[in-house]
């Protein structure tokens, strides 16, 4: 049995060789359009040495407009636990709500 050594490069690999001969039309879109998912996003505030309790509220409260007791609960949970989700929502409403904790450096994601 003799094998044939010799390879055409111009149709290797074989599989990867397409035929344009077809000439077949392809509909492209004019627009495209964008597509967000618009929940569950969420913003995570994590547990750090650096900032008091009281720091951490007022800019839990200042962020999502919640009422101090809420907002200390949260903080509460951050310190146990060392992370609690802050904020459901929107992807715009939660990139603000991160923004407005990492203004003082808090940890977030």
């Amino acid at each position: 049995m003799t094998i044939d050594s010799t390879i055409d490069i111009t149709r290797w690999p074989p599989h990867f060789s397409p035929d344009f001969s077809d000439n077949i039309p392809v509909e492209v879109p004019d627009i495209v359009e964008e597509t967000r998912i618009a929940e569950p996003w969420r913003v995570i505030l994590f547990n750090d040495d650096v900032h008091t309790f009281d720091e951490v509220i007022y800019q839990i409260m200042v962020a999502i407009s919640c009422p101090m007791n809420r907002a200390a609960e949260l903080a509460w949970e951050v310190h146990t636990a060392g992370k609690a989700i802050v904020f459901y929502g929107e992807f715009e409403d939660c990139f603000r709500v991160q923004t407005v904790l990492r203004e003082i450096a808090l940890i977030t994601e």
